[in-house]
C-alpha cells in the first residue's frame, strides 16, 4: 500500500486551502462587480399611460440636478387634496403601479409618479445616489407646480421607501407612508449573503433607519405580516427609530406586494386625515 509523508499530507491540504481561498476572493469580486445587476431589477421598457385607464393621468417630465430628463406621471389633484409623490419599489417600471394610480385618483388624491434612471426607457443606470437625485427632482417639479409642502405626501414603496427617507429628511413635506420598508439595504444583503464582507463590498446602502430620526413630517408604517422579502421586524426597528409622530399599520395576512387587497389605502386615508392640515376624507374608496 502506498504510503504518505507529513509533507505530502501538509501540502495538499495547503493546495486545498489556496484553491478554496481564490474561489472565495473570485466569489467577492463577482458580487462586487456584480452587485447592482443584482440589487436593482428595471423593466426598461417604457411604460404607456393610456394602459393605466385613468382619466386625466398624463404623461410628463422631470429633470434631474445632473441634466436627466426623466419620464414621470402627473394625476391632478382634487381642489385641496393631498398630492402622493410616488417613489416605487424595485421591480418593473410605473406602468406596474396601475392600481395605485387608480387608487389615489379614487381618493380625490393627486399624484407624481417619477420613474427612475434606467427604467421604463429612461436614460441612465441606477445606483443610490442617482435615484436620490430623481426623487428630489419630482420634489422639484412639484414646487414648480406650486404645491404646497403641507400638501405633499412622499410615499415611498420597498426599494422606494429607502429614497423617501432621505428626502422627508432634508425637504418639508405633509406626511411621509413608508410601504413594506426596510432598516439598510446592508441589512438585507446580510441575510441573504451571510458568507460576504457586506458592508466592505456595498456601493448602495440605502440607509434608512440610520435617517429616519431625521424625518420631521407625520410618519406611517405599512407592513404586511407575511412579508417574505423585508422582515415585518424591519418596520417596527423604524418605527422605534422615528422622532416624528410615527404609526404602525400591519396587514397580518399581508404580504410584500398586495396591501391594497388588505385596506392599506384606507388606513393612509385615515392617517392623512388625522395627520395633514388640509382636510382628508377618511375611508377607503379603492378596496377590492
Amino acid at each position: 500500500m502506498p504510503s504518505y509523508s507529513s509533507t505530502t499530507l501538509a501540502g495538499g491540504v495547503a493546495t486545498a486551502l489556496t484553491v478554496a481561498a481564490t474561489l472565495y476572493l473570485a466569489l467577492l469580486v463577482a458580487l462586487y462587480v456584480m452587485q447592482r445587476r443584482i440589487l436593482f431589477l428595471p423593466n426598461r421598457e417604457p411604460p404607456l399611460v393610456e394602459l393605466v385607464g385613468q382619466p386625466g393621468l398624463q404623461a410628463t417630465s422631470v429633470t434631474t440636478t445632473d441634466g436627466l430628463t426623466l419620464l414621470a406621471w402627473w394625476l391632478p389633484p382634487a381642489e385641496g387634496a393631498p398630492v402622493i409623490l410616488y417613489l416605487h419599489g424595485n421591480a418593473g417600471h410605473i406602468g406596474h403601479r396601475g392600481d395605485r394610480v387608480r387608487c389615489f385618483a379614487a381618493q380625490g388624491w393627486g399624484a407624481l409618479l417619477v420613474e427612475y434612471r434606467g427604467y421604463g426607457g429612461n436614460p441612465g443606470a441606477p445606483s443610490e445616489a442617482g435615484l436620490l437625485a430623481d426623487g428630489a427632482a419630482g420634489m422639484a417639479e412639484l414646487a414648480r407646480r406650486a404645491i404646497p409642502a403641507a400638501r405633499i405626501v412622499l410615499w415611498g414603496e420597498s426599494l422606494g421607501s429607502g429614497v423617501a427617507v432621505p428626502l422627508a429628511a432634508t425637504h418639508e413635506v405633509g406626511a411621509v407612508v413608508l410601504e413594506t420598508p426596510f432598516t439598510s439595504i446592508a441589512d438585507i444583503a446580510r441575510a441573504q449573503y451571510p458568507y460576504a464582507p457586506v458592508d466592505l463590498l456595498l456601493k448602495d446602502r440605502f440607509d434608512s433607519l440610520s435617517r429616519v430620526a431625521a424625518v420631521r413630517a407625520p410618519l406611517l408604517i405599512v407592513q404586511g405580516g407575511r412579508d417574505r422579502i423585508v422582515p415585518p421586524a424591519m418596520g417596527r426597528a423604524l418605527l422605534a427609530a422615528a422622532t416624528a409622530p410615527a404609526e404602525l399599520w400591519l396587514a397580518e395576512e399581508g404580504g410584500h406586494s398586495d396591501l391594497l387587497d388588505f385596506g392599506m389605502a384606507g388606513a393612509v386615508a385615515d392617517f392623512l386625515a388625522r395627520r395633514l392640515p388640509a382636510p382628508v376624507k377618511a375611508g377607503d374608496n379603492c378596496a377590492p
